[in-house]
């Protein structure tokens, strides 16, 4: 527990926003990743903190987390290419008790989260949704491109970057038996992306929960696949677990009170978003009127720039 005390205590992550036209998308339609305001994009595989029991994680962009069984370990996520992928693998190595197996998932197929799998040998089995596979199959090698654009280092990371497909591919669910603790792997439909994955680890109670849950950031929905309805009934969905530990994909880890103060921000921007449909506003008009708004009402929250794009789903899903 004192582990997942200090984790507690770490400053919250500031966000950084990449924002870039995707290729056949209006351009209104950003896409973002968060990380450190200082932070490396490359990953420090020798800060690797215990939060629970089995559960390990290295805090960066993203966070990569372990679960540590004494017959399998499953890594979660890759960072950034084969560099970070790379880092990954030796990290869960190290965790790894002597002749147990290793699993790899991804929870979405966005460059820092999945494009590092090639750096992990074939005796690594790699599980992801059928959702998740289709999609990074039709849009992986875009994203990859796009975020080589970004910058140099992300340019000097992607360089050669491939995405390895999955070697079980399951529809909703896949349960993981790694000696002394289990690993759900689930799918629950369409949210920030369509593929999006979320790990329930028992017996620790603890939920990986990707980019689904996070603390104190704006949805992001970057393209039209995004899904804010069902991004809420996946919320409802998760919510009875009541999880002691939660570790999002990206700033800082928290409790089940993450699920309910993102509940409660999106039932917010629904609301108002539908509302101001209601009064004749231009999608325009009501994502900057509510970029303003909800500045002022969750003033220690981050990425207010997504906020036109989450109005905009909102409209979307109500034609």
């Amino acid at each position: 527990m004192s582990h997942w005390k200090k984790l507690l205590r770490t400053p919250a992550l500031s966000t950084l926003l990449l924002c870039f036209a995707m290729l056949g998308v209006a351009p209104a339609t950003n896409v973002y990743a968060q990380m450190p305001g200082s932070a490396s994009p490359v990953l420090n595989g020798n800060d690797v903190k215990r939060v629970s029991e089995h559960v390990y994680v290295i805090r960066g962009f993203p966070n990569v987390e372990f679960v540590v069984g004494n017959r399998a370990t499953l890594a979660v996520d890759t960072g950034m290419g084969a560099r970070n992928g790379q880092i990954v693998f030796s990290a869960a190595q190290k965790l790894t008790k002597p002749n147990a197996n290793l699993y790899l998932t991804t929870t979405h197929y966005h460059a820092e989260h999945a494009s590092g799998a090639q750096a992990f040998p074939s005796s690594t089995v790699l599980l992801r949704p059928v959702a998740q596979q289709k999609e990074m199959d039709e849009h992986g090698a875009e994203f990859i491109e796009q975020f080589r654009n970004i910058s140099a280092i992300y340019k000097e990371l992607l360089q050669d970057a491939k995405m390895r497909p999955a070697d079980v591919a399951f529809d909703s669910e896949v349960k993981l038996d790694l000696g002394d603790v289990s690993a759900r792997l689930f799918w629950l439909g369409p949210a920030h992306t369509i593929g999006d994955e979320l790990i329930f680890v028992e017996p620790d109670s603890a939920l990986l929960s990707g980019d689904i849950v996070m603390s104190k950031l704006v949805p992001s929905m970057p393209t039209p696949d995004a899904n804010p309805k069902n991004w809420l009934a996946i919320l409802g969905k998760i919510e009875p677990l009541h999880p002691h530990y939660v570790i999002p994909d990206h700033v800082k880890l928290g409790d089940a009170t993450l699920i309910e103060q993102e509940r409660a921000f999106l039932m917010d921007l629904e609301k108002r978003a539908l509302e101001l449909k209601g009064q004749g506003k231009s999608v325009d008009d009501a994502g900057k009127q509510l970029t303003a708004e909800l500045q002022m009402k969750y003033p220690d929250w981050g990425n207010f720039i997504g906020i036109p794009n989450a109005v905009r789903r909102v409209y979307e899903e109500s034609q």
